[in-house]
């Protein structure tokens, strides 16, 4: 090792210029990870490049900081990151491009590597007098391409590529072996069928050059630089939070929240308003921002108008809390640009195309309304008319009234389906390639010639179920990611029962760091669309080996409690790994028929069999099943004394066969079943969450619910007291309360209503690492419980993988054994729970918006005048300046309900309740509003049913949303209808059933035609047609069934 000295020239948080010399070691064995090395490099931990490439490829500092979108191309094989280049990334572009970079480092399906030439005795190339940054740069990486060269004997070409044509003239023939050329010279040349990253090239490079060429008049004003950033904001003057755009005030309005701030100064505990786009000063959301507060007297408040496209999701406050001015600012400067992929749109040409080949700068509208307008350079302008094409901002200067940056790719036309599913994606930072051959081959074959099976040394390692227990699953129709298993049988005599819960063992097949693993981190979730799903695990275990399907034998972590049988008090609990083969896989609704005593209740596994051991066989699962109910109910019953809710949301069910397909989409029904199921997981994860808490206090991954701001639940009190209720939001217990007492016997939809308010007031539960939180801030709000962890979900969910690893660590401990790697540092695990509670959120959203995009597409064919299924029954549940915003039960759809338009007309209620629009004035009160007009006073309350038209509002830039529109000022169908469907929920549950059975008939008599894993669930885990799209006509249909006529058909038939 040899000692030497590093020169920095830095600058102070308060602008003083320093220069710091350090201490420098240089090594003559440092890791080249290259697969042809002769030098007995330590190459251990890192990928390898491949000994049969052409050639390796070192990209200077400018291209790696320019061009970075290029070298993320697979096709890109062989990549020699420098350490030079890297640390130059990470001190001019920020952490986001640094992140970009580190993860293409880590990620297996690019041949890439890091080369710390720096830190290279023979590789080291110190700065000299009067040499210019950017040239030592340029020599440092010259450098390490020639040690490459050398240290591999020539038996390996190396390319430079670099932009800088005086580096090319200086450097491409000093030595042979090693070729200094330009990045398009080397698309060109080695890459010339890769049209897509020629593309991106030329896009890049017109970027850069228009951006060297802007002009210098200003638009806005100039941040402000760093130091005295830091500075202002630890005086008191600025405040430093995440801008929020407004969704539906994109261009006047948004918001920074100040966390750290807010708890100080209660003016900032709503954060601080930043109106127009000059105060905004080319902040984009999502961005780090410091903003200046504005004098007192030019405070703002929040508009509480309803605006176009508005949904239901409006801000927790309330608009009590919107009305009254709150700290206003503008932002000074932007110290971290959290830019991403954006989908734009390059709208419609008018006139003439230009007759020009060169690039044309078109402003793109992006997909996402809080994003503003993006100036595009493209020679393709006229091709990408109407197409959804992804971004990335590149600069925004003062002096451009718009960012700057270049296409990626074209996702294709708007509007198509396929086009506006991959939008989503995008748009919420969802990348789910397909598996790749290297991670597949990690795993177990499997095949119907050759399927897999256990290992005797596992079965002697653990506790083996398969004959002494009766294991049972009960998961939506046609699962096959079967996550989750039960077992409950008596105990001593009948004086205990046992209890068991069984969850598939994926950390048995997902080593900690494989492939498989580092890529399910990276999902950290499986991700459920309307019409499909991508899987966090490969088909072959999510589907297959690690899922507890009926009649096969599968390992599992199990957790079992030993239960008094008579007041069900633990007496003993046990954790560990077992071997289960489960007897039934059944369905909810088979199940709630089997507890409900149906006898025509088919059960796939009794078929064949003798009628008495199918009796004898069928009573032992009824009884198993009762039982479990028994011991939910209690379970249920301990944590609602505890102050556990029991809330409401918006959820539309699809039900898919054994295949994956969709059967029927369905609004969700209650059953008693799905308590059962969710206590039992919920029991298992309280649990676990002890277990792993106690064993690793400062580095357990748990799960907790903070408590809401009760300025949050400002909107659910004011509601409920308008319907004579009074609701208690001090702690959870209260809350919990109060909403079981604001029933009204009218109309079942009111408790409904407050219940989805109360959730909308909620703040999110998140993952967390016990050595950042004090022990009590572990608290689970929603579930009353101490400790909260998810252990019961492995197969789709990434936590729950490291909190199995955990479990098998805290095991070991008790057994005096080592645990081994399998417990991270509080710091790494940390890192883990942001990843993947961000990665739930994205999962959410997308979610929402693709059940948003098909209930689109159910109206968009529709006639709204002449098709009834247009028009449905709508409940007010809040007021605002010029309209309602309502909530359709029938769909599933929140939105707003204008009572004054954009000509200044309001709705007037004439004969028999029909509306229609007239001059007049509208005027707003606490819990109602009221137009004026010729036609008298018209008056909406809060709960009152109106009947709207929902209708299809299409933007050419933007995704489709609902327009509802009210048609009358009475209920839809009478006034007598809210009442009848409550009263028909058990027949629609009962129709519900039957649909469910038939179903599953169907698929059992298609298995023995069909593969087990289709080419699209093995290569894409999407589901195939029929999509939500050709079943919502089937929901609409099986909603307005005549339940009265069916119960009597049902009952002549009996």
């Amino acid at each position: 090792m040899k000692k030497t000295e590093k020169i920095l020239h830095l600058k102070s948080c308060r602008g003083r210029k320093m220069r710091v010399v350090r201490e420098h070691y240089l090594r003559d064995r440092v890791p080249c990870y290259s697969g042809l090395c002769q030098a007995d490099c330590d190459n251990t931990g890192a990928p390898v490049l491949p000994g049969d490439l052409t050639h390796y490829v070192v990209p200077d500092v400018g291209v790696v900081l320019d061009y970075l979108d290029v070298l993320e191309f697979r096709e890109l094989q062989g990549v020699v990151f420098t350490q030079t280049a890297c640390q130059a990334v990470q001190h001019v572009k920020g952490r986001r491009q640094f992140n970009r970079l580190r993860n293409l480092l880590k990620d297996p399906r690019h041949d890439c590597v890091l080369f710390a030439n720096e830190f290279q005795q023979y590789s080291y190339c110190p700065r000299e007098k009067g040499e210019s940054q950017e040239e030592w740069q340029t020599r440092c990486v010259y450098c390490a391409a020639v040690w490459y060269y050398n240290h591999l004997a020539g038996m390996k070409d190396v390319v430079m590529i670099t932009e800088d044509q005086e580096a090319v003239a200086r450097y491409g023939s000093l030595n042979s072996g090693v070729y200094v050329i330009s990045v398009q010279d080397f698309l060109v040349n080695f890459l010339p069928e890769l049209t897509a990253a020629h593309e991106l090239y030329a896009a890049v490079s017109q970027a850069l050059q228009e951006k060297e060429s802007e002009v210098t008049e200003k638009e806005y004003a100039e941040h402000l630089p760093a130091e005295v950033l830091e500075a202002g904001i630890k005086s008191g003057r600025y405040v430093q939070g995440t801008l929020t755009v407004s969704k539906h005030r994109a261009h006047s309005e948004a918001s920074v929240t100040a966390e750290a701030l807010s708890n100080k100064n209660s003016d900032l505990s709503w954060g601080v308003l930043v109106c127009g786009a000059k105060n905004r000063n080319r902040a984009v959301h999502g961005d780090v921002v410091v903003v200046e507060l504005l004098p007192r007297s030019e405070w703002r408040g929040r508009d509480t108008a309803l605006t176009e496209g508005q949904g239901g999701g409006g801000d927790k406050s309330g608009e009590g809390a919107d009305r009254k001015p709150m700290p206003t600012g503008r932002v000074v400067g932007v110290p971290q640009r959290n830019w991403r992929d954006y989908v734009v749109t390059f709208p419609p040409r008018e006139g003439p195309p230009p007759q020009s080949r060169n690039a044309q700068r078109l402003l793109a509208v992006p997909w996402d309304h809080r994003i503003p307008k993006i100036r595009v350079s493209t020679q393709r302008a006229d091709a990408l008319q109407d197409h959804r094409v992804v971004v990335r901002i590149d600069s925004w200067e003062s002096s451009s009234l718009y960012p700057s940056g270049h296409s990626v790719r074209v996702l294709g036309r708007a509007g198509e389906l396929e086009t506006e599913v991959q939008t989503i994606l995008i748009e919420n930072g969802i990348h789910v390639p397909p598996f790749s051959d290297a991670q597949l081959r990690e795993l177990p074959a499997s095949s119907p010639e050759s399927p897999w099976a256990v290992d005797p040394a596992q079965v002697a390692q653990r506790r083996d179920l398969r004959r002494s227990h009766l294991v049972f699953s009960i998961d939506p129709l046609g699962c096959e990611d079967v996550d989750d298993a039960l077992s409950v049988r008596s105990l001593a005599g009948g004086t205990l029962l046992e209890l068991g819960v069984h969850i598939a063992d994926v950390s048995h097949f997902v080593a900690e760091d494989s492939l498989t693993d580092l890529e399910a981190r990276a999902r950290a979730t499986t991700y459920y669309l309307a019409d499909r799903r991508y899987d966090m695990l490969p088909a072959v275990l999510s589907a297959d080996l690690c899922s507890l399907l009926g009649g096969v034998d599968r390992y599992a972590m199990s957790v079992m409690w030993e239960l008094d049988a008579q007041t069900l008090a633990v007496e003993k609990v046990w954790y560990g790994r077992t071997l289960v083969r489960s007897s039934y896989q059944l369905h909810y609704e088979l199940a709630q028929a089997l507890l409900d005593g149906g006898g025509a209740a088919v059960v796939p596994e009794l078929d064949g069999l003798a009628p008495e051991e199918t009796d004898a066989r069928l009573a032992e699962l009824t009884g198993a099943l009762e039982t479990l109910t028994r011991v939910a109910r209690h379970l249920r019953a301990q944590r609602d004394r505890g102050g556990a809710l029991e809330l409401e949301g918006v959820e539309v069910r699809a039900q898919l066969d054994e295949q994956r397909n969709i059967t029927a989409l369905v609004p969700r029904q209650p059953l008693e079943v799905h308590e059962t199921v969710a206590e039992c997981m919920i029991y298992a994860n309280h649990w676990v969450a002890r277990k792993i808490q106690e064993a690793f206090p400062h580095q357990a991954l748990l799960r907790r619910h903070p408590p809401p701001r009760q300025e949050f639940f400002s909107q659910l009190v004011e509601s409920a007291a308008a319907r004579g209720f009074t609701v208690d939001t001090r702690t959870n217990k209260a809350l919990a309360d109060s909403l079981d007492r604001a029933v009204d016997p009218q109309d079942p939809l009111v408790n409904r209503m407050l219940r989805i308010m109360a959730t909308s007031a909620m703040s999110q539960a998140v993952y967390f690492s016990t050595g950042l939180q004090s022990q009590d801030q572990f608290y689970h709000y929603g579930l009353a419980l101490d400790r909260y962890t998810h252990f019961t979900s492995p197969i789709r969910r990434y936590a729950d993988v490291v909190v199995h690893r955990l479990l098998t660590a805290a095991i070991a401990v008790d057994e005096g054994r080592d645990p081994g790697g399998a417990v991270a540092s509080n710091k790494d695990l940390e890192e883990t729970t942001r990843h993947i509670n961000n990665k739930n959120r994205a999962s959410q959203q997308a979610q929402k918006l693709s059940t948003e995009l098909f209930q689109c597409l159910y109206f968009k064919e529709r006639d709204p005048q002449s098709d009834q299924r247009c028009v449905a029954d709508a409940v007010i549940y809040s007021i605002r300046d010029n309209g309602v915003l309502v909530f359709v039960p029938e769909y599933g759809v929140k939105g707003p309900v204008y009572m004054k338009n954009r000509e200044g007309q309001v709705v007037a209620t004439g004969e028999g309740g029909l509306c229609e629009w007239q001059d007049g004035a509208v005027r707003r009160h606490s819990d109602y509003i009221s137009t004026t007009s010729s036609c008298g006073t018209s008056t909406f309350r809060l709960f009152d049913h109106i009947t709207v038209c929902v209708s299809v509002r299409s933007t050419h830039c933007h995704a489709d949303a609902l327009h509802l529109e009210v048609v009358r000022n009475r209920p839809h169908g009478g006034a007598e209808a809210g009442r009848r469907g409550a009263q028909g929920r058990s027949q629609l549950v009962q129709e519900v059933v039957r649909l469910a059975e038939e179903a599953s008939q169907q698929a059992r008599e298609k298995e023995a035609r069909r593969p087990k894993l289709s080419r699209e669930e093995r290569e894409f885990s999407q589901s195939k047609t029929p999509n939500l799209y050709s079943l919502l006509e089937e929901v609409r249909e099986l909603a307005l069934l005549d339940l009265e006529a069916m119960s009597r058909v049902a009952a002549a038939t009996a």
